[in-house]
């Protein structure tokens, strides 16, 4: 124990008197110095979370429906379809059992799920009362609102043409929300706009970050530093990743605290993979920068793109109103991946075991962008 002690000093020793180290506190100094870069770190994240949770509240079409039809009859295959030619709905799947229904709205596969019970045409020809379970996942309240509205109003109207002349409804839908049993629509949004806001902080900050260089003129200087490529970008890429760490856990705390966010998810792995997406951010401004002559560039360009990708991630508006291109699409954008991981850590309390695929492609156009920007930049310096 006693030779570890002093093999670590001795390590901690080297490291204090290395090349990384020193162009770390330079770039530390210089981000804490640029009063811009500081204000760009705090206050349009806070004023952008607390104006769009409040604020927005999209329409909805196409809702995924999975169907558990114990009754397996003529009048139960004719309440299905009530219910999906409106296009506010679309049956999915039907499944065999509740838990397997459950699962799949629990993963975030379907949005509705319809359980009709095996007594329920022998009520109807008794003119008693049907009862049918609609499941509605809550994390989008203002699509649980609508889909409940519009699903009671479907149900009804199908009922009352089961008799001639039409009397009460026949058939009663019993209606849980899951995951937002209240409704609350910023319970959707606030999330959203977390990886909205994480975007634009982590591209605009780590590109204003390597273009001052350029405009500085201090590039050449990094040059003739007696360090080597990696260390250079070490020293620029680990003070902003954590920087925009911060942010991450400051969005957390204003969600938590301010609209009352539940954290049903694991709290560390959730830093992980937020600690993914900055890497894409910062990714995607380095290349920015790389490729820009100036500030007014930078700024200009990151708009041009960061708007596509908040459009087509789901953060704002669900991706199924979407047409089917932009759905195909959106299967290449970061954002929605990182969304769909929030809402499923936060709202749904789920883990990477269900969310592995978002991960994965989140992790695969992280290596991508990083390694682009990196030997981009690296060929800059050489």
């Amino acid at each position: 124990m006693m030779l570890r002690v002093p093999l670590f000093s001795a390590w901690v020793e080297r490291f204090l008197e290395s090349s990384l180290w020193s162009l770390a506190l330079k770039e530390v100094r210089q981000i804490f110095r640029n009063k811009q870069l500081i204000f760009l770190l705090i206050f349009p994240p806070t004023v952008q979370l607390l104006i769009y949770g409040f604020a927005l509240s999209p329409e909805v079409h196409f809702l995924k429906m999975g169907v558990v039809d114990y009754a397996h009859s003529p009048t139960s295959r004719e309440l299905v379809a009530a219910l999906t030619e409106n296009r506010i709905f679309t049956a999915e799947s039907y499944f065999d059992s509740e838990q397997e229904l459950g699962d799949r709205v629990r993963r975030g596969n379907l949005t509705a799920g319809l359980v009709i019970p095996p007594e329920f045409d022998r009520h109807l020809k008794r003119n008693e009362p049907a009862e049918v379970q609609l499941f509605i996942d809550g994390v989008d309240a203002n699509a649980a609102g609508i889909a409940n509205g519009y699903a009671s109003q479907i149900i009804n109207q199908f009922s009352r043409h089961l008799t001639t002349p039409p009397i009460q409804a026949l058939v009663v839908p019993q209606v849980i929300f899951l995951y937002n049993p209240g409704l609350i629509s910023s319970w959707f949004f606030v999330p959203g706009v977390m990886g909205v806001v994480l975007t634009l902080t982590s591209v605009l900050v780590s590109a204003t970050a390597v273009i001052r260089e350029k405009d500085m003129g201090t590039l050449e200087q990094l040059l003739m530093t007696p360090a080597q490529d990696w260390e250079i970008l070490a020293a620029k890429i680990v003070p902003l990743f954590l920087l925009l760490m911060a942010d991450v856990l400051l969005a957390l705390g204003m969600g938590a605290f301010i609209f009352r966010l539940p954290f049903r998810g694991n709290l560390p792995m959730y830093l992980l993979v937020s600690g993914l997406y900055i890497c894409v951010g910062v990714g995607i401004g380095i290349l920015l920068a790389t490729y820009a002559k100036n500030q007014q560039q930078v700024v200009l360009t990151a708009f041009f793109i960061n708007l596509p990708l908040i459009q087509t991630s789901g953060s704002i508006a669900p991706i199924e109103s979407m047409p089917a291109f932009f759905r195909f699409l959106a299967w290449f954008n970061p954002l929605r991946h990182y969304v769909a991981i929030i809402r499923g850590f936060l709202l749904r309390g789920v883990g990477v075991g269900v969310l592995w695929q978002h991960v994965l492609v989140l992790g695969i156009i992280a290596v991508i962008l990083l390694g682009l920007s990196i030997r981009k930049f690296r060929k800059q310096l050489s």
